[in-house]
């Protein structure tokens, strides 16, 4: 991710963090004080805007797409445990829509990413998904291990795991779309760092 990006998306994450209602949005939500026992059965991944800009200040997010993904969750999740009409539903739906419009006129500054990939979840080609694949090949195990984890995180129905040979065999049919320029996003900056030292 371009400095630059990563500047930016700082700046707005910590304008709304700042707000006197974004509270709830904050930290983790701790279900069992609150007595929300249901809370991990409905809400699989949980998202908090402390641990967003966690991870982006320590350059965890490979990319802007990635970190948009994890704050959209944060209102997702509040919206999806919470009653339609409810004061925590209208509170992350309004959130929602001001993070958007936040968004899209940051999208209007020139990136590279947005260039090639407009949304997120755009399909990759044939030829870019054989690209991609050929290009895991190249790649370190230390690498290539960091690509496993993220898809058994973010699209577990890539991989195939062989529990008795203690091998893993990714399927790039199955990556989900925002996953795979993630990835894609990765694997390239990885080649290109490998070019500039040979």
């Amino acid at each position: 991710m371009e400095k630059s990006v990563q500047t930016s998306l700082l700046k707005l994450l910590t304008q709304i963090s700042s707000r006197s209602d974004a509270s709830p949005f904050l930290h983790p939500v701790d279900w069992k004080a609150l007595g929300l026992y249901d809370y991990p059965t409905i809400i699989k991944n949980p998202m908090d805007l402390t641990t967003v800009l966690k991870k982006l200040k320590s350059n965890q997010y490979s990319s802007r797409s990635s970190v948009e993904s994890d704050v959209r969750l944060i209102w997702k999740n509040c919206m999806s445990y919470n009653a339609d009409g409810s004061d925590f539903y209208l509170l992350a739906s309004e959130f929602s829509k001001r993070f958007e419009e936040k968004i899209s006129k940051l999208s209007k500054e020139p990136a590279v990413r947005s260039q090639v990939n407009p949304t997120n979840d755009t399909l990759p080609t044939a030829e870019q998904k054989q690209s991609f694949a050929r290009n895991l090949f190249r790649i370190g195990k230390e690498e290539l291990g960091r690509v496993v984890t993220v898809l058994d995180d973010k699209s577990p129905e890539a991989l195939t795991k062989n529990v008795a040979e203690d091998e893993v065999e990714v399927n790039v049919d199955r990556i989900l779309g925002r996953v795979f320029w993630e990835l894609e996003e990765y694997v390239a900056g990885v080649l290109g760092k490998n070019e500039k030292k040979k």
